[in-house]
């Protein structure tokens, strides 16, 4: 279990991000971060997948999670407490996703944490990407479309669709913080605008949410290109 959560995947994320090509400028250009996000994404949707196998289908799936939440269910309602059971198979549809994305945000801050350390010593293998540069492939914004699908469905269908959304806005709020990032840098001292942001995202959470819709019409419209960077922000090192 450990080697199928932590080491598999990061040892497939590392090996991309160290992929690289020489351009015609004799530049060298790393794996863009929006494909590592595409990959990480692949990797939660990949996780609900082979859960959804393993116990047989959507509703042997939603009776396990029933049963893992049912003692902190019963600390806080007693079995009779309306609400409970809509409660209860609420967080069975959504906990696989939940999941998921947690799972997905744990792996890239730690990854961003050791990328970060390993460049402060100086031994770090590539450059550290800069998040303004992220942009998720052109083929992104059709995922959301097909769980929408995939929803409306029902049965099945639906339970894969719900989840498959909730997996999807980790790569879309990363896309958001880039086109915030590339806003920033437009600016004599970004670091007020990002420090003011991420604060009132921590206090209150909300702003997450704006900026992944913010992300998706990114992936949509290509947003950054009416937001030019005003320096070179990494991505490619010209050693």
């Amino acid at each position: 279990m450990f080697a199928a959560v932590n080491v598999v995947p990061v040892i497939l994320l590392v090996r991309q991000a160290l992929l690289a090509r020489t351009a015609a400028a004799g530049a060298i250009e790393w794996y863009p971060p929006g494909l590592l996000a595409a990959w990480l994404t692949g990797l939660g949707l990949t996780a609900i997948a082979v859960a959804f196998l393993l116990f047989g289908g959507p509703d042997s799936l939603q009776l396990a999670i029933r049963e893992v939440l049912a003692p902190a269910l019963d600390r806080l309602f007693v079995e009779s407490a309306p609400g409970r059971d809509e409660l209860a198979g609420l967080l069975a549809m959504i906990m696989p996703g939940l999941v998921a994305a947690s799972w997905m945000a744990m792996t890239l801050v730690n990854g961003t944490l050791a990328q970060g350390l390993l460049a402060r010593f100086g031994a770090s293998w590539r450059p550290s990407p800069a998040l303004a540069t992220l942009s998720l492939p052109i083929w992104f914004p059709v995922l959301p479309v097909l769980a929408t699908a995939a929803t409306a469905v029902g049965g099945t269908m639906r339970f894969f669709g719900i989840n498959m959304m909730i997996v999807l806005t980790v790569p879309f709020c990363l896309a958001g913080l880039a086109v915030l990032h590339t806003i920033a840098y437009r600016f004599s001292r970004p670091a007020i605008l990002l420090v003011s942001f991420y604060v009132l995202a921590g206090l209150f959470g909300w702003p997450l949410l704006v900026i992944t819709v913010l992300g998706l019409i990114d992936a949509l419209l290509r947003l950054r290109g009416r937001f030019p960077l005003r320096q070179s922000v990494g991505g490619r090192n010209a050693g």
